[in-house]
């Protein structure tokens, strides 16, 4: 005895739903490899349940499959020149509204053309400005704060450096007032002491 015709709408009961979608989803994933199998075709099916669980039966590697599919798709969208120009002339228009509107905010953060501007985009425009001028200030302090701890670390090295010499200065000068004694207890001149 055969099957009678089921009718295709949504089933209301969620028991039964789920039971269907399980029946139906392993049905379907077997069908695919029977294809696969038997006709040494490339199949790939992606099932996504009512809880967005994710199932999915691929023959191929599934991601070369779907970039082949996606490639498929976006040759025979280019393959007719009039609307490979269509589409390229929507870019091409996308592009030039962007860039219009680009232009209209770099002339607002400069402070031209405010006039048709509403007292919400107004109060938007000067937040924004805000948030720009305390990120210059921020950045601006950061470099003063490093520029100023380098000139420190220099500054305290020019004062060991001028500490030391100024020690080996005095011990120089130690040195010639002892041999300047010396010498003019013996009646020897200092420069004929190092002649």
């Amino acid at each position: 005895m055969g099957r009678g015709k089921v009718e295709v709408k949504r089933i209301e009961n969620p028991t039964s739903r789920q039971v269907s979608f399980s029946k139906r989803r392993n049905g379907v994933l077997k069908k695919a490899y029977e294809l696969a199998v038997l006709c040494d075709a490339e199949v790939a099916v992606v099932i996504f349940s009512p809880s967005g669980k994710a199932y999915q039966f691929s023959s191929h590697d599934i991601d070369g499959t779907l970039a082949r599919y996606r490639k498929y798709v976006g040759q025979s969208q280019f393959n007719h020149p009039l609307s490979r120009a269509l589409v390229w002339k929507s870019e091409m228009e996308d592009m030039n509204r962007s860039i219009t509107s680009l232009e209209a905010r770099l002339r607002h953060f400069s402070g031209e053309d405010l006039e048709p501007l509403t007292v919400k985009e107004l109060k938007r425009l000067e937040r924004q400005l805000s948030v720009g001028i305390e990120r210059v200030r921020s950045k601006m302090r950061r470099i003063i704060s490093e520029h100023t701890n380098q000139l420190k670390k220099k500054y305290k090295g020019l004062q060991e450096e001028h500490s030391r010499l100024q020690k080996r200065l005095n011990q120089l000068k130690d040195v010639a007032d002892t041999t300047a004694k010396v010498s003019d207890a013996d009646g020897v001149s200092v420069l004929e002491m190092f002649v």
